[in-house]
Parts: C-alpha cells; structure tokens; sequence
C-alpha cells in the first residue's frame, strides 16, 4: 500500500493564525495568575478563514483577576506588540468578566486579537454554555467565597467606568478593524449593527471631550448642549455626516469614518492622541495593505 503524503496538505490547510495563537498562549501561561487557556469562536470550530480573529478565553484565579486585567494591556503590548491599548469590548456576550479586543500585527496584517477574561470561579459554567478548545488546564484549588466576591466586584465597576476620550478613539479603530471584515464577508446585518455602534462611539466622544458631565441620556439634547460653541458646532456637523450617509456601509465610507473622527479628536480633545500617534500612523498603514 503506498505511503499517503499528507504532511504539506495538512500544512497549506492549517489556519494562518495558528502561530499567532500558540505565541499568545505561550505569553499568557507564563503568568501563575493563568489557569485556563480556551479558544473560542472559528477556530475552536475549525472554519477560521483568513480574517478571522484570534478569540481566547483566559481563566485567572479570582483573587489575581484585578491586578491581571489592569496589566494585560502592558503584557500584549511588550510582548505581543499589540498596536493599542485594549479595547473594552461592549459586543461580546457577559459571561462573569472582563472581554477586551486588541490589534496585533503578525505576518504584515494587523490581527484581531479577542481575550475574555473571566475569573476561574466561572469557568466550569463558561464551557457549559461556549464550545471552547482548551490550550491549557491548571490544576487550582477552589476560589475562596471572599476571592469571588472581589472578583464580581471588580468586573462590575471595571465594565461600568466611563469611557476616556482615548478610550472612544480606540473604540472607533477597532470597530473599522470589525466593520472592514464584514464588508469583505459581505455580511450585511452585523456590518449595520457595528456600522451604528461606530456612529454612537462619536457621539460618546463627542459628549465627553465637551460635555462630560451631562445629565442626558444617549443622543438627547445634543444641539442644545453641545452647538453652543464653534468647536460644538463643528462636531456635530460631523456626527450629522456620519448618520447621513449609507445605512450599510463601504469599505470607503468605513475610512472617511475614521478620518473625520480623528479630526474632531485633534479640534475637540486633541489630548486624547497622547502617545497614539505613531500607532494611528501604523494603524493606517495597516489598514491600507489590507
């Protein structure tokens, strides 16, 4: 019977993202605070296409969870080098922590990297209800009822804390990141979804750079709070042009998008772009190879 060469099929076949993913579980493992390591999402499934994102549930014991969420962001950067800060991801369904997303370059393309990071109190209930792959199973001892509870705690408030300025910007460079592979997808629903939560992050970062103590909700008394001074004015012209044009966008409309948010960031909060700057640089080259 002849011998079957299967080894170079296997090898075109398997998922580009494979070696980003083994370097991420190998920088989250080393931390003692990592118990579980599980890939979610189409990789978990095995239908990962060449855009697909990177989606890992990371399990921390419950008593480490704060110190860890708050360092994650330095972690990916220095040693994934992940472009940005990480994004607070409002998309992702709650399961009991924190979903964050981050932009890493790999192999000339900028990646979505997806990272929930949910206390190992709740990861016996997290695999009852996601299809999850598991990378790595650590053996921890029970979460002490007083662990749990600051953990709960911190992923309330941590979740509930108001946006930043740069935190808003971000939000915008990620959802493009989102919206550009729904285009190539030509998934239309999740492209309208995410296409109006982009327009609502510029009202956000709108009502925060001028009117951050206001006392209404969503896109109430807009014109009246915040076109009382030329710089208002301005940015509302531009929201009106973000929610004037198509409801499902191109991918042309997705950057026009982008770079009249970047020019109300520089008129209305240009603090907003300290230490960003080279990474929007990059972040546009990137976006320009895709």
């Amino acid at each position: 019977m002849p011998t079957l060469q299967l080894a170079e099929i296997t090898q075109a076949n398997r998922p580009a993202q494979l070696p980003l993913l083994s370097k991420l579980a190998d920088i989250l493992a080393t931390s003692p605070a990592v118990t579980h390591l599980m890939v979610r999402g189409s990789l978990a499934y095995g239908t990962a296409d060449r855009l697909s994102d990177v989606d890992l549930v990371v399990g921390v014991q419950d008593a480490q969870l704060p110190t860890f969420i708050e360092a994650v962001d330095t972690l990916m950067s220095v040693e994934a080098g992940a472009l940005l800060p990480g994004w607070r991801d409002t998309i992702v369904a709650d399961l009991g922590g924190v979903g964050m997303v981050f932009l890493v370059p790999d192999n000339d393309r900028l990646h979505q990297i997806d990272l929930y990071l949910a206390p190992v109190s709740r990861i016996p209930r997290l695999r009852e209800t996601v299809n999850t792959a598991v990378v790595l199973d650590r053996e921890s001892a029970p979460a002490a009822v007083q662990d749990i509870a600051v953990a709960e705690s911190f992923a309330a408030s941590y979740l509930a804390r108001p946006r930043t300025c740069a935190e808003l910007l971000i939000e915008h460079l990620v959802l493009a990141v989102l919206l550009h592979k729904r285009i190539k997808r030509g998934q239309r629903f999740v492209a309208y979804s995410e296409w109006h939560r982009l327009h609502t992050a510029t009202k956000d970062l709108i009502k925060t750079a001028l009117v951050p103590a206001s006392q209404f909700w969503g896109w109430y008394q807009l014109r009246e709070q915040i076109a009382v001074t030329p710089i208002g004015r301005a940015c509302l012209d531009d929201l009106d042009t973000a929610i004037s044009g198509p409801a499902i966008p191109q991918a042309a409309d997705v950057t026009n998008a982008i770079e009249r948010m970047l020019a109300l960031v520089e008129r209305a909060c240009p603090q907003a772009l300290d230490g960003l700057h080279d990474a929007v640089t990059a972040y546009r080259t990137y976006q320009e190879l895709a």
